[in-house]
């Protein structure tokens, strides 16, 4: 088994060539859904190499043509039944959206079915069969070595996840798993994974705290710890991710990498998903995308690449509800983005971070007197220079404090490089793509203006922050508003040590 594991690092290096890569799932459920064209401009402003499509649309595909964007394709679920009970199915599905389209497009993997165990029961038994007759398709055609079969799986089908070392598959599912593992084994296959800690954390009845779901630094005593390896968890990802390795390695399987098919954060929901709101779904991503690109890797195998495919590109407004459902992705259907994701030093893959400029800024309806002690705040311990806000100064006028808290608030968030956390204030603030500057007023940040503030080391106020501060004489009113806030105590159960 040692020496199985230290060829893991050489078989990612063999599938992926080195790379690691963020990609993004492209959805159609759209009322009014791009051009293919169109999509394909989109990825490549954004510096988009990867993509996974849930079928092997023509248009698509002939308008990803020579891009040099590598491309997963899809063989839907309603096909897969056809495709694993029949060769000349398998080998004319290849002929057609395969070989059809190669070298021009970048076909580098194909995905049969999805989540098929949890989602399609009834066509397991021909899954493997499916897997074997493309690939026997694939092997024709001498594309085999350039193209990878797999098919993605729910990380529902992992029981008992935590502690990672303790996990396994369903066991019901082993008729299935231990010849898909083989046969991912033999051909330098990848396991492919959705992973999904939105879910795990709206399951967890509160068990999960939202920072760790969210990659946001945990303190080490909050941490997650296998009691087992003594590996130390600081997100929902590397966990679920950890619990497939070890489910292989129970299987005797130790040496097939993984890829995450699916991963995301709704940005809107409904009443009874609190937490499906834009800045959680952008702290997501944008921390998903960091850590990948890190090459951070997991606990289990630090450095070793977890390339991953955000879901998803569009918000997908014909998707069922819930209203979440319709809400993951990236951008609207016009290719705007539904927020601007923190990616400062991650790379140039999204590229809309640095192409548009963001600013930090008073919530509309917020509490005047948050407003007033969070200004307070960033002008004091923040160390924020208000003095623009000074009587007879450029940003005095208006004169009230939801003017004067967003110059303090977006001057706060620009000098802390817009890094995660430094724009909420105790929920009073919010992130726009709006310049705020009017007449001679320049906000930090704006373009064509020195945005460099004098560097401060406080941290924004948040959640656990219980004294603001009163300061100086920025402001047109004293400072008489406290706050206290009652601290939830993350509990290290037997589940979370």
């Amino acid at each position: 088994m040692a020496i199985l594991l230290l060829l893991l690092p050489l078989l990612v290096s063999a599938v992926y060539g080195d790379e690691t890569f963020i990609g993004v799932n492209i959805g159609t459920d759209l009322s009014d859904m791009p051009s293919p064209t169109q999509v394909v401009a989109l990825l490549k402003a954004q510096n988009v190499w990867h993509v996974r499509l849930y079928d092997a649309d023509q248009a698509m595909l002939l308008a990803l043509a020579n891009t040099g964007i590598q491309v997963t394709i899809s063989v839907p679920n309603e096909q897969l039944l056809g495709i694993g009970q029949s060769n000349a199915t398998a080998a004319n599905w290849v002929a057609r959206n395969v070989i059809a389209h190669v070298p021009a497009t970048n076909i580098t993997a194909i995905a049969v079915g999805s989540e098929v165990l949890t989602a399609l029961p009834n066509a397991a038994p021909v899954l493997v069969s499916a897997l074997k007759l493309i690939h026997s398709a694939l092997v024709a055609s001498n594309l085999d070595s350039q193209i990878k079969v797999s098919t993605p799986h729910s990380s529902s089908i992992i029981l008992d996840s935590f502690p990672p070392s303790q996990a396994f598959f369903n066991r019901s599912w082993d008729p299935v798993m231990v010849p898909l593992l083989k046969f991912l084994q033999s051909t330098g296959s990848y396991l492919m994974l959705n992973v999904y800690p939105y879910y795990d954390y709206m399951q967890s009845n509160d068990v999960i705290p939202l920072d760790y779901a969210l990659f946001r630094p945990l303190p080490p005593n909050k941490e997650a710890v296998d009691a087992n390896t003594l590996l130390h968890y600081t997100n929902v990802f590397d966990a679920i991710v950890d619990a497939a390795y070890f489910s292989m390695s129970y299987l005797n399987i130790t040496n097939v990498p993984i890829v995450v098919t699916e991963s995301g954060w709704p940005s809107k929901g409904d009443s009874s998903e609190p937490d499906a709101t834009v800045d959680n779904a952008n702290t997501y991503n944008s921390n998903l995308i960091k850590h990948v690109i890190n090459n951070t890797g997991t606990p289990k195998h630090p450095g070793i690449a977890v390339s991953t495919y955000i879901y998803e590109l569009y918000n997908e407004d014909l998707r069922p509800s819930p209203l979440s459902e319709k809400n993951w992705g990236l951008f609207d259907a016009n290719g705007t983005p539904v927020y601007i994701l923190h990616l400062t030093a991650a790379g140039t893959v999204f590229a809309n971070d640095t192409t548009n400029q963001t600013f930090c800024v008073a919530k509309d309806g917020a509490d005047p007197k948050m407003l007033q002690a969070a200004l307070d705040w960033a002008c004091g311990p923040g160390k924020v220079d208000c003095s623009p806000l000074l009587q007879g100064q450029p940003c005095y006028e208006p004169d009230n404090v939801v003017s004067h808290s967003t110059y303090a608030f977006n001057a706060y968030f620009q000098q802390m490089g817009k890094s995660t956390g430094t724009c909420d204030f105790k929920g009073v603030a919010t992130i726009s793509t709006t310049d705020p500057s009017h007449g001679s007023c320049i906000f930090p940040g704006s373009f064509g203006k020195n945005g460099t503030i004098t560097n401060g080391t406080s941290l924004a106020p948040s959640s656990n922050d219980t004294s603001l501060g009163c300061p100086t004489q920025y402001f047109y009113r004293s400072c008489s508003f406290t706050t206290s806030v009652i601290i939830g105590a993350f509990l290290m159960t037997a589940v979370f040590l």
